[in-house]
């Protein structure tokens, strides 16, 4: 099950331009001061290196940003979008202008580095649950401004995306259901205030819980923090009536344990927000 947002690549384009232009305003403001005692006519060729193995991620971005400096920038990328690249080895060659190239540099690295390092962790997970019916699955904690960009990345890696934000797709928790008056009363609600929702998802704590959702007509339940034993019980209660989820406190070494409960998908905050970047440098030769 994905987000309503269709990553495209007319979409991520569109997407990449404008987080790009974000990033270069709040870099440059009214000029690039440093940059500004190179000639302006003057050329330069760059070559990007990622300093560690990595999923590489994030070329429509860099793209966009070496675009909106130097519209006719020669770009040839040696590693593949979501290929993965050596230690030491060169991702990215540019051509164009050197002022441009020197503006461009720090945006260019910052979304590689991001959204690489993303698709990366998410990687490494989706090997850990190889040969299980479990996916991986990322959650609303991500940067602010750039979550699209980071559940692209997650997409990228080999995960899957949960909903974009709150306006897309329901997600029933604690707080929801002790304000409705409980499990059915909230699921009723649900089903009839909020049909055109990607998906109705509900989070229960207990078996007991499971049971009233799935009588309630739950398609999709939510199991917090429930222990081994208790997830296989749920597994076998549910007998494929609903998607069943897991969150919460999941560790990459307990990650294949719980996939193989029979669970369908594992959501995992820490794709996104406790990031470790990727380490890319980029290093420039004048052309004259």
């Amino acid at each position: 099950m994905q987000s309503m947002f269709d990553f495209s690549p007319a979409a991520v384009a569109q997407l990449a331009r404008e987080d790009a232009a974000r990033a270069l305003a709040e870099d440059v403001g009214a000029g690039d001061l440093t940059a500004g005692l190179v000639d302006p006519a003057r050329r330069a060729q760059a070559r990007v290196l990622a300093r560690e193995s990595a999923v590489i991620c994030g070329a429509p971005w860099a793209e966009a940003t070496l675009r909106q400096v130097d519209r006719e920038a020669r770009i040839r990328w040696l590693v593949a979008e979501g290929d993965r690249c050596a230690a030491d080895q060169v991702v990215l060659e540019v051509e164009g202008s050197a002022r441009g190239l020197l503006t461009a540099e720090r945006t260019v690295l910052n979304f590689l580095q991001l959204l690489s390092a993303v698709a990366t962790k998410t990687a490494r997970y989706a090997e850990a649950v190889r040969g299980t019916r479990a996916q991986i699955v990322d959650t609303r904690k991500t940067l602010p401004g750039l979550r699209l960009a980071q559940k692209y990345a997650v997409r990228t890696g080999g995960g899957t995306n949960h909903r974009i934000g709150l306006y897309d797709a329901v997600l029933i928790k604690e707080n929801h259901i002790a304000a409705a008056g409980g499990v059915t009363p909230v699921l009723q609600a649900a089903q009839r205030i909020a049909a055109q929702a990607a998906f109705i998802e509900i989070e229960v704590e207990t078996l007991a819980q499971l049971q009233e959702a799935l009588a309630a007509g739950a398609t999709m339940v939510l199991l917090d923090n429930m222990d081994l034993p208790t997830l296989r019980e749920a597994v076998r209660l549910n007998a494929g009536r609903a998607i069943l989820e897991i969150s919460g406190g999941v560790t990459f070494e307990g990650l294949r344990a719980l996939a193989e409960t029979g669970v369908d998908r594992i959501s995992i905050g820490t794709l996104t927000k406790d990031v470790k970047a990727t380490d890319f440098s980029m290093r420039l030769k004048d052309v004259g």
